[in-house]
């Protein structure tokens, strides 16, 4: 089932997620609700709170040619696409500054600085803890998507120039929530 995108302004994109004590069958439906909705949107990422949830839960699917050649052969080993419950990044490496959107921002992307290389602690749907690393977009995917997790916002990424620069664009879409 399509659920749709929460844009900017609306309250839940600020709430902390919380983590999910148990894997359920409404879990795993809504996982495949919001990889539906993510693959509609043509996104590569998406946090619960982006569908009005506030569950401790991201699913991600980077294709393999979006990548750049170092990167595609250190992240080979994460299955897309990934389903992260609870996920707590463990460790930073580098920094990596490219062009980032949101689902939750249309219209809207900005030069973020990330860095390059994470390792993610997550749950799986079958209830089993995992460790990964990833490097390049994967890892900027990741970062995103924990971000909105904790309540934090592509917005919040922003150098105050490129805040400036979106400044009518975010007023139109928090008038649009209200």
């Amino acid at each position: 089932m399509l659920l749709p995108v929460v844009i900017f302004g609306n309250e839940v994109l600020r709430e902390k997620a919380v983590p999910v004590a148990e894997i359920t069958d409404a879990i795993r439906a809504l996982v495949r609700d919001m990889l539906e909705s993510m693959y509609a949107a043509r996104g590569v990422g998406l946090a619960a709170e982006q569908v009005g949830r506030t569950e401790s839960l991201c699913v991600i699917d980077v294709p393999p040619d979006a990548e750049k050649d170092e990167c595609r052969e250190e992240n080979a080993a994460v299955a897309m696409p990934l389903t992260m419950v609870n996920p707590e990044i463990m460790s930073w490496e580098g920094t990596q500054r490219n062009e980032e959107g949101c689902l939750s921002f249309p219209e809207i992307s900005a030069q973020i600085t990330r860095a390059d290389k994470v390792t993610v602690s997550y749950t799986d749907l079958d209830g089993v803890r995992h460790k990964v690393s990833a490097r390049g977009l994967l890892a900027r995917a990741i970062q995103h998507e924990v971000d909105h997790l904790n309540g934090v916002l592509l917005v919040d990424k922003m150098s105050p120039m490129q805040k400036l620069s979106v400044a009518g664009k975010l007023k139109r879409m928090q008038k649009q929530t209200t």
